[in-house]
């Protein structure tokens, strides 16, 4: 268990409505901010969509998140989303709206759907993912962003044809070649992605990766913007299982309006929408 875990109750429901203010306050921000970098760099409202990374956050925060607008989340550890999906997925049938790949029967149940909100939450793993670990998650979870090897891919693919279901991958690339990363290699993406695409269990959405961390905006951009061109050779191919990778998962908090510039399709956003967090 991670230690935050000894100091916080993840799975509390319940929030003031202080809180709960704040954070649909950041939402809206992070929304504004996101229309702003769309308009700037010439792209259609609505082309980028926001995912709330959840990371410390507990289930009541989550929720508020999701009442003010939020339509995807992301976890960065299986732990967590243990933790959190009985919860989470127990509220959102309430309001008719299903989560992951196990909300679907929870939104028939419910037998309603709110209006106006959305229907369905897909739940990201955004964090690395040991191959032990991978059973906590495909239960739940719809796509795995952090699929950076071909070993990975296939225990995945495994576990997936066992349930009977097909998982949403996208491959991450260590575009800024900084050893403390995860990723492939830049010069590897297309092989794997190829790869993974042919994989029976998976369906291959897209890339992603973690924007440079440096001050310099030339740096910065020219992963994202490389990130983007490997996707569109990679579509180009028209290989086996690549027709749909066509997701970008890149940008956050700090460098967020780059990434959507250099043609992002998927923000992940965690401290613009609930503060600084208290544990790591």
């Amino acid at each position: 268990m991670t230690a935050y875990m000894d100091h916080k109750d993840l799975a509390n429901e319940v929030i003031d409505q202080s809180r709960a203010q704040e954070i649909a306050d950041g939402v809206h921000k992070v929304l504004d901010r996101i229309a702003q970098a769309e308009a700037s760099a010439g792209r259609e409202p609505g082309s980028v969509k926001l995912l709330a990374a959840t990371k410390t956050r507990d289930v009541g925060e989550i929720m508020a998140a999701i009442d003010a607008g939020i339509h995807m989340i992301g976890e960065n550890r299986p732990q967590e989303v243990t933790v959190k999906a009985p919860g989470l997925m127990r509220l959102l049938a309430d309001r008719g709206i299903a989560l992951g790949v196990g909300g679907d029967d929870a939104v028939a149940a419910a037998g309603h759907a709110v209006a106006g909100a959305a229907d369905h939450i897909p739940f990201h793993l955004i964090g690395q993912l040991q191959s032990n670990k991978i059973g906590k998650v495909l239960p739940v979870v719809n796509t795995i962003e952090s699929v950076d090897s071909i070993e990975l891919a296939e225990k995945i693919a495994r576990r997936a044809t066992m349930h009977g279901i097909t998982v949403g991958v996208l491959l991450e690339v260590n575009e800024s070649g900084e050893e403390s990363k995860s990723g492939c290699a830049p010069s590897h993406a297309i092989d794997l992605a190829q790869r993974i695409g042919a994989m029976g269990g998976l369906e291959l959405q897209g890339l992603m990766t973690i924007g440079a961390h440096v001050d310099d905006e030339r740096t910065i951009r020219e992963g994202f913007a490389h990130l983007r061109r490997t996707r569109d050779q990679i579509l180009a191919s028209g290989a086996e299982g690549t027709a749909n990778c066509k997701e970008l998962s890149m940008g956050m908090t700090q460098d967020m309006a780059y990434a959507i510039e250099e043609g992002s399709t998927i923000v992940r956003v965690g401290t613009a929408i609930f503060g600084a967090r208290a544990f790591i």
